[in-house]
């Protein structure tokens, strides 16, 4: 009877030769012939020319890795995963090595259905966007990925869909979706490092991550992964590394500057596009056919600013915490796209009588925490002694502290931008909270 470890892909990492590709930080990534049929087809391969952070290069020149790349990662990371948790009793008796490689094909095609600039579009949540996850449908369920799917990996396409976007009622598919989205699924695992890596910064490099894999374990219920003890630092400074590439990364001011502009851009603009052939697009071409349906309007100073030859982003006049403006950060945070945007050319009114000039409706903005939440990142971990289970909140004084209020209270704050031919005039400007509330009094 075979056994996770005898799977092709476990053993080309731990053991028997096989193709290897080399991806940043230095790591090997195992290449066996039927994980070569998946990354080799037209549906993959357009991942190399999407990028994984986006508008973050604007202020990380460095962060340009790719999709692909990080793909290829969270594939090994799922590797090392099965490779620890085969040590586990409870999960081995579960997990049969079918299951197995049903979790490898989806951790390795887990981002097919990116399109470029994904979670800027997706968290304004125009009705006429997919999820990424059910775009991804059209890749996965014909073409190539799916008759090597059927002929080299013995899989149906239809179970890689149901286990990345599907809510499985069996506690084998609740664990391996664990894997895929929970706490500490393989995608967190790679993207922290990847990320901080390239974009330059330490913040997601300072987690012990063979620690924290060594750990794996199953939860008391046996329908999700947990951890040792032994794991419980490492998934501490986990969280930490999480919360700072948040705060001083992914919502960085002047990163968010370039997504309110992007996707005031997008809004003005994507009503004239046809969106399921412009999501199959590629980076370049994407960007080409918006500044195309942008035409002379706003809508192309917007993408410009981001994409021309001059870099020209919005500046920040003010922003707001829940902690340090609450009445104004409820007033705004969480509210639909469409009301911030309303609240903006409202806003723009407001400032034009207050500083005798025309603002134009585009050249304010407002950013603002979006409506659907970061996941919650608590887990159980299992006292190895006493075969306790606590949660790690419980546990952890640290996250215990960041999981009082909800993670993105902390590091998403609302702000609002304008045009830098503006900016100067704007900060002089005394009474800002009260012209702001009259905007937002204005929409309703």
């Amino acid at each position: 009877m075979s056994s996770l470890l005898d799977i092709a892909e476990i053993r080309g990492l731990y053991g028997s030769a096989t193709g290897l590709v080399r991806i940043p930080p230095g790591v090997d990534v195992p290449i066996t012939p039927r994980v070569r049929q998946l990354i080799d087809t037209p549906e993959f391969r357009r991942l190399t020319r999407i990028s994984q952070l986006g508008l973050v290069s604007q202020v990380y020149p460095a962060a340009n890795h790719t999709r692909h790349e990080h793909s290829l990662g969270v594939y090994r990371t799922a590797i090392e995963y099965l490779h620890s948790l085969a040590s586990d009793e409870r999960f081995a008796a579960l997990v049969r090595p079918e299951d197995a490689e049903l979790f490898l094909a989806a951790a390795l095609l887990h981002d097919l259905g990116h399109w470029p600039f994904c979670h800027p579009i997706e968290d304004i949540r125009l009705p006429q966007t997919p999820d990424h996850e059910l775009f991804a449908n059209s890749f996965l369920l014909e073409g190539e990925i799916a008759d090597a799917l059927r002929d080299d990996w013995g899989v149906n396409p239809r179970d890689v869909v149901a286990l990345l976007s599907g809510k499985p009622t069996d506690r084998r598919g609740r664990v391996l979706q664990s894997l895929l989205s929970g706490p500490i699924d393989v995608d967190k695992a790679d993207y922290l490092v990847r990320d901080s890596l390239h974009a330059g910064v330490p913040y997601g490099q300072h987690f012990d991550r063979s620690r924290l894999v060594r750990s794996l374990c199953l939860n008391e219920a046996g329908d999700g992964v947990a951890i040792t003890e032994k794991g419980k630092t490492a998934a501490e400074m986990m969280v930490f590394a999480r919360y700072v590439m948040f705060s001083e990364v992914y919502w960085h001011h002047a990163v968010r500057s370039a997504t309110a502009m992007f996707q005031r851009a997008f809004f003005q603009v994507y009503r004239g596009v046809d969106l399921d052939a412009l999501f199959r697009q590629t980076e370049q071409p994407f960007i080409a056919t918006l500044m195309e349906a942008a035409g002379d309007g706003p809508a192309a100073e917007l993408l410009g600013g981001l994409f021309g030859p001059t870099r020209r982003l919005y500046k920040r006049l003010t922003q707001y915490s829940l902690f340090e403006s609450p009445e104004l950060y409820r007033r705004v945070a969480r509210r639909p796209y469409p009301w911030l945007v309303r609240c903006a050319e409202e806003f723009a009114g407001v400032m034009s009588r207050a500083m005798s000039r025309v603002v134009a409706p585009h050249e304010v903005l407002f950013d603002a925490p979006p409506t659907e939440l970061e996941v919650e990142f608590d887990i159980e971990v299992r006292d190895s002694h006493s075969g306790v289970y606590r949660r790690l909140g419980e546990i952890s004084p640290m996250v215990r502290t960041l999981a009082r209020e909800q993670f993105d209270d902390y590091v998403k704050r609302v702000r609002l931008f304008v045009h830098p031919r503006l900016a100067d005039d704007a900060r002089s400007l005394r009474a800002l909270p009260d012209m702001i509330h009259e905007a937002i009094d204005r929409v309703g």
